[in-house]
């Protein structure tokens, strides 16, 4: 039984036969093909002489039937922005109904109730589906890391006459069945650019010429327990392999220029991914959550209305905040939203104090507005701008050079970042918690044992960017030939030694000791004096236990940073050995 011959005893199945032409209309097939299929239907002994289904018909329907789902919901959606700093994607609502709760909807109607999400990240807010649906929450906590390919992997044991369904999808239609009788992956008679599948003649999905668009990729599919198997096989090849947990699942349903499963098609209209803001305003313009407060600010900061801005796309999600790109009027801006936990981290009004300060003295980005009470900032964006590259030398000495200015200008603020003090305080918000470093209390002991030499050393205060790491550099050509450096994010500057900037440079870079010296060379041209450079690895020691602390802190919140944390506090250790040994500290 082909594929044809299945869609038209799916067809029989849910609706007697009337004729061979409405039987046609309805599978979408020519007269001649539903002719012949049917034909072979009866030969095969599918269907009797009146059309009716057989009890072999029966028997192959109900070992081929759909046995569960699995929704894919982990995903932080980052497309999505600025939506999904409030709520997961799978909880956009369309028409006043959760996406997923739409999806679990219809797979209840067909008659499926054993229903698997995957979730990650904001994954609290499924436990309410547990009760409202009977659905089991399987959780991949490495969500932020990896593609869905290991959220599939999460619940491989249960492939078997399987719907795989990711979130984000909104059908018109109800696109599942109690009755499906060979695996398939859904796209649309929609053509796009970028999309690497199409549809040939035999309803086969396979790769598309690069100057081709291909068929809009829906991402719902249908496995057979035999093609099960074989996923669950090439799943495991791909994640063995270099770079496979990058990947999407689909990447285990191709096989020599084509998928493992046959197509079906859907027209355009009947099915909707939402993976922008965009995307649902467009399919739902009165949605309750396109009334977002960020897109708000930006509206209001540059004076235009919420549908004047367009062309969201997420940025690299940053350590302390989110931010996202915009366009409005033929410009780009960018809008700087806080993260996790940081209104116990930053006080936005001194940030909003320092912008003042260096503003229009060419150091810092564009702004145009920061709001000292929620933190949303909104500046220019910068074209085709890099931040500095830690392993090239003459960027970091270009970016030291700019440092120096800045610092030489020798600006003042009202308020000071004292390192110590944020050591402490830092490690007053893991609320009562043991630090996860047994050796702590001895290490914070010895960092503090460099404090008296620190303060003998140190000079003249001034503002200091606190955080002035390479990716808080953009280079960039101003347009006349030139190259511009511009020292972004100045949310923990204050007043401080300015050589503290440098040692913040070498322990988000993972410098070396050698990579050190090599950058307070390139900062101090004229050569650093020894007691400055004993200093510098002083702070590296002190800065190296403060971000240590603050990562303990943002794991609370259940952000990770993997080795950087793990080097931080390593900085900590080793960089007050060596200031200890030059000091004589014993």
């Amino acid at each position: 039984m082909n594929i044809w011959e299945s869609d038209v005893l799916r067809r029989l199945w849910e609706r007697p036969y009337v004729n061979q032409r409405i039987l046609a209309e309805a599978c979408g097939f020519s007269l001649g093909m539903a002719n012949r299929c049917l034909k072979n239907l009866k030969e095969e002994g599918y269907l009797d002489e009146s059309f009716r289904l057989t009890k072999r018909a029966e028997d192959e329907i109900l070992a081929r039937r759909p046995r569960n789902a699995v929704i894919l919901a982990a995903g932080f959606g980052m497309r999505m922005v600025p939506i999904n700093m409030e709520v997961p994607k799978a909880f956009l609502e369309v028409e006043g109904e959760a996406l997923i709760e739409r999806i679990i909807r219809q797979l209840h109607e067909a008659g499926i109730s054993e229903i698997y999400v995957v979730v990650g990240y904001m994954k609290e807010r499924f436990d309410c589906l547990i009760d409202r649906f009977g659905v089991r929450l399987i959780v991949n906590p490495d969500y932020a890391v990896k593609n869905n390919l290991c959220s599939l992997r999460r619940v491989e044991k249960y492939l078997a006459n399987t719907y795989i369904v990711p979130c984000d999808i909104w059908c018109a239609e109800n696109p599942f069945s109690a009755c499906e009788l060979y695996s398939w992956y859904m796209v649309s008679d929609r053509k796009e650019e970028g999309s690497p599948v199409r549809v040939n003649r035999k309803a086969e999905l396979v790769t598309v010429p690069e100057d081709e668009k291909g068929n809009a990729m829906v991402g719902i599919s249908y496995l057979l327990e035999e093609d099960a198997g074989r996923l669950k096989k090439q799943m495991g090849s791909l994640l063995g392999k270099k770079g496979g947990e990058s990947l999407f699942w689909e990447a285990a349903l191709w096989d020599r220029g084509k998928m493992t499963v046959r197509a079906r098609t859907v027209r355009k209209e009947a099915v909707a991914e939402i993976n922008t803001y965009e995307q649902l305003r467009e399919l739902d313009g009165n949605s309750s959550q396109l009334q977002s407060d960020k897109l708000q600010a930006a509206a209001a900061a540059l004076g235009v209305s919420m549908e004047e801005i367009t062309g969201i796309l997420a940025l690299k999600k940053g350590m302390t905040n989110r931010s996202f790109l915009f366009s409005c009027r033929g410009k780009a801006y960018i809008m700087r939203v806080p993260g996790e936990g940081t209104g116990r981290l930053i006080d936005r009004r001194e940030e909003a104090a320092v912008y003042r300060v260096v503003r229009g003295k060419g150091i810092c980005e564009d702004v145009i507005s920061i709001d000292p009470d929620t933190g949303y900032k909104v500046s220019h964006f910068i074209g085709d701008a890099r931040t500095c590259d830690p392993e090239n030398p003459v960027e970091t000495a270009a970016c030291m050079k700019k440092l120096r200015e800045f610092h030489g200008l020798s600006l003042k603020t009202d308020h000071e970042f004292d390192l110590f003090g944020h050591i402490d305080f830092y490690e007053s918000l893991w609320d009562g918690r043991s630090s996860a470093y047994e050796d702590y209390r001895q290490t914070k002991a010895h960092v503090w044992a460099l404090r008296p030499f620190i303060e003998g050393q140190a000079g003249e205060r001034a503002l200091t960017h606190i955080d002035a790491v390479p990716d808080n550099f953009l280079l960039f050509e101003n347009g006349k030939g030139e190259e511009e450096i511009r020292l972004i994010d100045w949310e923990y500057a204050a007043m401080q030694d300015p050589h503290v900037d440098i040692a913040m440079f070498c322990i988000y870079s993972l410098y070396d000791r050698e990579q050190v010296d090599r950058l307070i060379g390139q900062y101090f041209t004229e050569g650093c004096p020894e007691g400055t450079r004993i200093k510098i690895y002083c702070y590296i020691a002190v800065c190296g236990l403060l971000w240590s602390n603050w990562c303990e802190y943002k794991r609370s919140l259940g952000v990770e940073f993997g080795e950087y944390s793990l080097r931080q506090y390593r900085y900590a250790k080793d960089y007050y050995r060596i200031a200890a040994e030059a000091i004589g500290i014993r």
